[in-house]
């Protein structure tokens, strides 16, 4: 019996103008940020239990085969996440700080 491995297989896909787990609905971020923050495959697996620890892995060796790209387009969308907080900032400040004060409470209680 011979078996046939697959040489090449995809774990990450570019949708939307961002980079996904192929299949499913977890961003490329998701998983990148937890592995960067320290979680081991088997933690960030836990946080996400629609995926296969082959994914997790395969999504890692992604990022690390390309980490300069992934790099540069995960600080371009901190800067729009930034640009979009200030945006909410503006247009409605007490709103922000109603938010503000239960992410504080939040944390006290933690």
């Amino acid at each position: 019996m011979t078996i046939s491995p697959s040489l090449t297989k995809q774990y990450v896909e570019q949708r939307d103008k961002g980079y996904w787990i192929k299949g499913t609905r977890v961003s490329l971020d998701s998983v990148v940020y937890a592995f960067l923050d320290g979680d081991s495959p088997e933690s960030i697996l836990l946080n996400f239990p629609i995926l296969t620890l082959e994914q997790v892995y395969g999504t890692i060796t992604f990022y690390l085969a390309n980490r300069e790209d992934i790099d540069k387009y995960l600080k371009e969308g901190q800067k729009e996440f930034e640009q979009l907080q200030q945006s909410c900032r503006e247009k409605n400040p007490i709103l922000y700080q109603k938010l503000k004060s239960a992410q504080l409470q939040q944390l006290n209680k933690a």
